[in-house]
């Protein structure tokens, strides 16, 4: 496990959390209910999957996944309801509570931080917010997702692809050409057919395929 007083990623971690709790708290109660990219989860039910997530370390998350019988939607919907407050005002003081906590369940830190990059984006984009985030969370991420297949199965949607970031220096993979800004990417990759409009060339039709479904 990495020590947070030493890693990087952990400060990342925490800024993007403070970034989306600072959108937050700007919502109405009708905008707490709207839908995200995220399934069926509205955004009090996202903030809380994230309170959940940031809360739990290895041995915790061990003991849930086995009461749960080693399946994670319900190891997911039973960790989201203990972190749902009472209102939108609980949910938002719950997950304020961790935002700068160093918590996870194993050393994989570009999953975690993929985690708040890409459920932050599952809120603000229906929403229309305009806060993206910085370069420095989505480098990490972009490079761990091109690689693992993680919590999503973004290493397969990469497959074959070469994917270039015309707002960073990143490039991954061979074959037919896939580009747009780096956060279009992996949110691509993480599977919201939502940004396929922010890409183009000749690999797209390969990565909607993936990820859009029949």
């Amino acid at each position: 496990m990495t020590d947070p007083a030493t890693d990087p990623l952990w400060q990342v971690i925490h800024a993007e959390r403070a970034a989306l709790a600072r959108d937050l708290a700007t919502l109405t109660p009708e905008q707490w209910r709207n839908p995200t990219l995220c399934g069926d989860w509205d955004v009090e039910e996202v903030t809380a999957h994230l309170s959940a997530a940031a809360s739990v370390g290895r041995g915790r998350w061990m003991g849930s996944m086995l009461l749960a019988g080693f399946r994670p939607p319900v190891h997911n919907r039973r960790r989201l309801a203990e972190h749902l407050g009472a209102s939108p005002v609980g949910t938002l003081g719950r997950f304020r509570d961790v935002v700068q906590l160093s918590v996870a369940p194993s050393s994989d830190l570009p999953a975690y931080l993929g985690e708040v990059v890409v459920h932050a984006q599952d809120i603000r984009r229906p929403l229309g917010i305009a806060t993206r985030p910085g370069i420095d969370a989505l480098l990490p991420v972009a490079g761990f997702f091109v690689a693992r297949n993680f919590t999503v199965p973004s290493r397969r949607n990469a497959a074959g692809l070469r994917l270039t970031a015309t707002d960073a220096l990143f490039t991954a993979g061979e074959g037919p050409e896939v580009r747009g800004s780096l956060l279009a990417l992996v949110m691509c990759l993480a599977g919201r057919a939502a940004y396929l409009d922010e890409l183009d060339g000749p690999g797209l039709p390969l990565l909607r395929a993936r990820i859009t479904p029949t």
